[in-house]
């Protein structure tokens, strides 16, 4: 499992413009299975994207379509972690 964590480093404005294009991106791997959540950090300064890979190539791969990293409007960070404990709703999800 992976956390992504994306760093604006352009104007909001900058953002703003590939939300849709962004949002399309991450429909189709959602549809696929790799993405389990997503959403905006606050205050307003970039991103966090949950997501199942087979491995840190594969997200790798993954990320290099986002268009916020395409036209360099956002930096990933990538942390790999081992889900041991889950709320009872997420059992599925434990990879012990």
């Amino acid at each position: 499992m992976f956390i992504l964590r994306l760093t604006y480093v352009k104007p909001l404005s900058e953002i703003d413009r590939l939300i849709p294009p962004h949002r399309e991106y991450l429909a189709k791997y959602y549809a696929s299975g790799n993405f389990l959540f997503s959403g905006r950090q606050e205050p307003r300064t970039g991103g966090v994207i949950i997501a199942r890979a087979g491995s840190r190539a594969e997200v790798e791969a993954l990320i290099k379509e986002d268009p916020f990293l395409i036209e360099g409007v956002a930096e990933y960070e990538i942390v790999e972690f081992v889900p041991a404990m889950t709320a009872p709703d997420l059992d599925g999800y434990k990879e012990m």
